[in-house]
């Protein structure tokens, strides 16, 4: 290998697996968890490059490995496409040995088996039948593979095995039976199973990351950062924590128990990503630390068995509240807690996470509730309206974190006295709202002007608008694609001034869809007789002009500065 962390480099499964280098998924990487969909779109790509005509080459996305002597490498992101591609393989050499028990063109199917197996598989002793393979799979698949699959045993066990292992032996089985398929009525069956076998791994290629450690894996996951290999990371991170309790000799059914516990952990999180959470769990209680940086982070803080069971505990602890913040609908908090966490999720800001893990474990429910409060106004004041630096914002989160954590800040006095940093003055926030453009094409952006508006209608009039409600729209005063009736815009305001707050009100939904790009005089009527106090207001103006927009945002903005307003931090 190069003297650098990594190698970059396109190589086919041909290359891959015909080089007589060996391949091992890490004992706890994840099981294998492939099924019939996958099976089936993989196949369907193979079909497509083995055709007279097809596609010459198919890309197999990454493949990450790691090695520090270029012999053994171990499969840290890709394991499934790489066992999924050795089944049929292995699915192709049980087709040629039923060809051979049926005694069709016996000496020549023979050496196509061998062939490929030396190729693709490996070596099989003749006597034992004990597999030597060019891939070994972890501790909960490894067995089944070498010894029916390898082996190429025509019944594999189907009961009282693991779901990862029926999921292997379904495999074996459906491409099986692709096989069969694909080659009925071929007069020479064994030379075409041969062919596919053969033009599918000249034809299939992967981009091969080759790293030299887990550090550098970890930081070539946080720089892919799909979604597939996000789940690689979340591996790195399981085999790390799990070497260590194997490294100490635990027994296999405490580690099993353990497997458990991590597995309910992580399913706990579903769509959400475990390297995130545990980010924000690790910063809630210890030093800040970029995601980047996480792996190497956790690797020399955690060393020993005892720091493994006190990590995965505190995990324990902290992922309700995380689960409540990401998915605050499905969350058993108090109704006004749950509602200010869906404004924050709305509001995509997840800096203060921290700090709330860290307070949800001092403060009681009143406290925690009036906190969560506070950090909405905070983010709408910063990030919505302001547009500030988050870097700066979730350093400040951080350290107040860690003061909670301490027993430092007990109070919800002292944590607001120690984010106050990050409270944007009346005059900074009255003036920055005062000029603030949001451009709605977006269906996020779209609800969080609607947000403003109905707070801002609460404030006015004391009505409680539905955010949610089908009947409730956006209105733009001025259209964003006006017609012949507004003169008083140029092009040039019409872009400018048209996304500015002050633009904008609310409407009923079957009124907006009578309005359309009309001009102001068909408008004005509609607004005046709207539910909404603020639209009343804009029918009281004569004439709709960019200064109407400016002076009506300037109204909106002194209006905001006491909705959104933290009293102790004024």
């Amino acid at each position: 290998m190069s003297a650098t962390n990594f190698n970059t480099k396109n190589d086919t499964f041909r290359k891959l697996m015909g080089n007589g280098l060996t391949y091992r998924v890490p004992r706890f990487q994840r099981d294998y968890s492939w099924s019939e969909e996958e099976w089936d779109d993989l196949w369907q790509d193979i079909v497509g490059t083995v055709k007279d005509g097809g596609e010459p080459a198919h890309y197999m996305g990454y493949l990450v490995l790691q090695s520090t002597d270029d012999k053994l490498f171990d499969v840290i992101d890709g394991q499934q496409r790489l066992t999924t591609l050795n089944v049929i393989v292995l699915a192709a050499l049980r087709q040629l040995k039923r060809l051979i028990e049926q005694g069709r063109d016996v000496d020549a199917t023979k050496q196509r088996l061998e062939g490929l197996r030396q190729t693709y598989i490996g070596y099989l002793d003749p006597v034992t039948l004990v597999a030597r393979s060019k891939l070994s799979l972890n501790r909960n698949n490894d067995t089944y593979f070498q010894t029916y699959l390898v082996p190429l045993v025509e019944n594999p066990p189907q009961r009282g095995i693991k779901a990862s292992e029926s999921a292997l032996r379904k495999a074996y089985e459906w491409f099986s039976k692709a096989l069969q398929d694909h080659v009925r009525g071929a007069a020479d069956p064994g030379m075409e199973i041969a062919r596919l076998i053969d033009t599918m791994s000249d034809r299939l290629f992967f981009t091969v990351i080759t790293v030299t450690d887990e550090l550098n894996a970890y930081k070539v996951f946080e720089t892919l950062n799909a979604r597939g290999v996000r789940l690689s990371a979340t591996d790195l991170l399981k085999n790390y924590l799990f070497s260590v309790l194997h490294r100490e000799g635990q027994h296999e059914h405490e580690l099993r128990a353990l497997d458990d516990r991590w597995e309910r952990i992580v399913g706990q999180l579903q769509t959400e990503s475990f390297p995130d959470f545990l980010r924000f769990h690790w910063i809630s209680r210890r030093n800040f630390v970029r995601q980047t940086d996480l792996f190497k982070t956790i690797r020399s803080h955690i060393r020993g068995r005892a720091e493994v069971f006190a990590l995965l505990a505190a995990m324990d602890e902290d992922m309700d509240t995380y689960l409540a913040l990401t998915s605050p609908d499905h969350s058993n908090w108090p109704q006004g807690s749950k509602e200010q966490a869906k404004i924050l999720k709305m509001f995509s800001v997840r800096q203060p996470y921290p700090l709330l893990m860290a307070a949800k474990r001092q403060l009681g429910d009143g406290d925690f509730e009036r906190l969560l409060k506070s950090i909405v106004v905070i983010s709408f004041r910063y990030n919505i309206i302001g547009g500030l630096q988050a870097a700066e914002q979730e350093r400040t989160y951080h350290a107040e974190a860690q003061r909670v954590t301490s027993g430092e800040h007990t109070s919800l006095q002292h944590i607001l006295e120690g984010i106050r940093g990050v409270y944007p003055t009346d005059a900074a926030f009255i003036a920055t709202f005062a000029e603030k453009s949001i451009g709605v094409s977006q269906s996020r952006n779209r609800k969080i002007v609607c947000y403003i508006l109905c707070e801002l209608e609460r404030q006015k009039s004391g009505i409680d608008p539905d955010l949610e409600s089908p009947t409730l729209s956006l209105e733009h005063i001025c259209p964003t694609h006006p017609n012949g009736g507004w003169t008083a815009f140029t092009d040039e305001e019409v872009e400018t001034l048209t996304s500015r707050l002050g633009n904008m009100a609310l409407l009923q939904t079957s009124a907006n869809k009578q309005l359309g790009n009309a001009d102001f005089d068909v408008k004005r009527p509609i607004y005046a007789n709207s539910i909404y106090a603020l639209t009343r207001d804009v029918a009281a103006i004569d004439d709709w002009t960019p200064n109407a927009v400016v002076r009506r945002q300037k109204d909106l903005a002194r209006m905001a500065s006491a909705v959104w307003r933290i009293q102790q931090l004024s």
